[in-house]
């Protein structure tokens, strides 16, 4: 079987997604609530990607069930996204201890207890409240964002069981009424917002299972429909497009809810989708544009997934020394081109190297 191209934007897309992604966590250390972040808007980030993964996996498999079958769609997944959700979990276990602040007294954690936590952030078994050990109320203390991963392999599980089988009308309409839940979620909810999904209470559980149930099936049903429109500089203009959504200051204040939250659900429900059916649009010309677009796409999730760990020890530092952004720039500056650099070499060092192998020895790669 030939291999299927890259959408080359895309790929360029989620790389920027994951970047501001860095920079939202870095403000989050001078943020008190919701109504105050810097990149007020940087976690519909997530719902970015689930809608990017949702068209990348129908664009991948739709035409592959007849030769490959659930448990080989299961283990490329796996082999695809478990590698560096291991390497997050271990790179959170060791930085644990250097992350301790009157808010998260992470230093009174006894080692086994951290080991086990790590173990089962490896396997992507998420903890309940009771069994925190950071004091946020994260169903992966170790490493905070590999909630996401949990809400993607439930996508992708959807996918290879429920979903694949759907005709487009029966998939549009799933689609409708989970954008209905998911806008009346984020207009009518507690918070006026969807930055939810990262612990296992019922409320942040029922919000981060909308946010894939729509936008994985989302990306699934753009991709059936899909067809190319003429469109020029098409990763410039969907990078500035996005990078503006995300950077939205957050609307309506406490007194309004309502309108936020409406905000976040066109941006989820209408825009994003468009974005992304004008990133599959475009083509990349010229080899500096499409080497970057490929360097971006390649680092894209080793980047979101194992940052958070030395947003802990960065967020800890700049609590204990009462540091203003201004005071903390060069640790920040420090942070962000250090993940970046981290994630280059994951990719070139351990990612490629381990899935290539997991591959060749469990999977009927043709």
């Amino acid at each position: 079987m030939s291999q299927k191209k890259h959408f080359l934007v895309l790929d360029g897309l989620r790389g920027v997604a994951a970047l501001i992604v860095v920079w939202f966590h870095i403000f989050e250390a001078f943020a008190n609530s919701h109504h105050d972040y810097v990149i007020n808007h940087g976690y519909l980030a997530v719902d970015f990607f689930f809608i990017l993964s949702g068209f990348v996996i129908a664009y991948s498999y739709d035409d592959r069930w007849k030769n490959m079958g659930t448990w080989e769609f299961a283990k490329r997944r796996l082999i695809r996204l478990q590698p560096m959700v291991v390497l997050g979990a271990l790179m959170g276990s060791l930085l644990f201890y250097t992350q301790h602040w009157a808010a998260s007294p992470v230093g009174d954690v006894a080692l086994p207890v951290l080991l086990v936590a790590t173990l089962l952030s490896a396997l992507m078994i998420p903890l309940p409240i009771s069994a925190d050990i950071r004091g946020y109320g994260e169903m992966y203390p170790v490493n905070g964002p590999a909630w996401s991963l949990l809400f993607e392999y439930i996508g992708n599980f959807l996918y290879a069981v429920l979903l694949r089988r759907l005709s487009t009308l029966a998939l549009g309409i799933w689609v409708a009424l989970c954008g209905l839940g998911l806008a009346t979620y984020a207009i009518f909810g507690p918070l006026g917002d969807i930055c939810v999904g990262f612990s296992m209470t019922e409320m942040e559980f029922l919000g981060g299972l909308l946010r894939v149930l729509f936008s994985f099936a989302a990306g699934l049903l753009l991709f059936r429909v899909f067809r190319p429109l003429a469109w020029k500089r098409t990763f410039l203009c969907t990078s500035v497009v996005l990078t503006a959504l995300l950077f939205v200051p957050r609307l309506g204040g406490e007194s309004q809810l309502w309108l936020n939250g409406g905000y976040e659900s066109f941006c989820v429900l209408i825009l994003f989708p468009l974005l992304v059916w004008l990133g599959a649009s475009g083509e990349v010309k010229g080899g500096f544009s499409t080497s970057f677009c490929k360097w971006l796409g390649a680092i894209s999730f080793p980047l979101y997934i194992i940052h958070y760990p030395f947003i802990y020890t960065y967020l800890a530092w700049v609590k204990n020394h009462e540091l203003s952004f201004v005071d903390s720039l060069p640790g920040a500056l420090g942070l962000f081109f250090g993940v970046i650099l981290l994630a280059s070499a994951s990719v070139k060092f351990y990612d490629l190297p381990v899935r290539n192998w997991l591959n060749k020895r469990f999977t009927n790669r043709q």
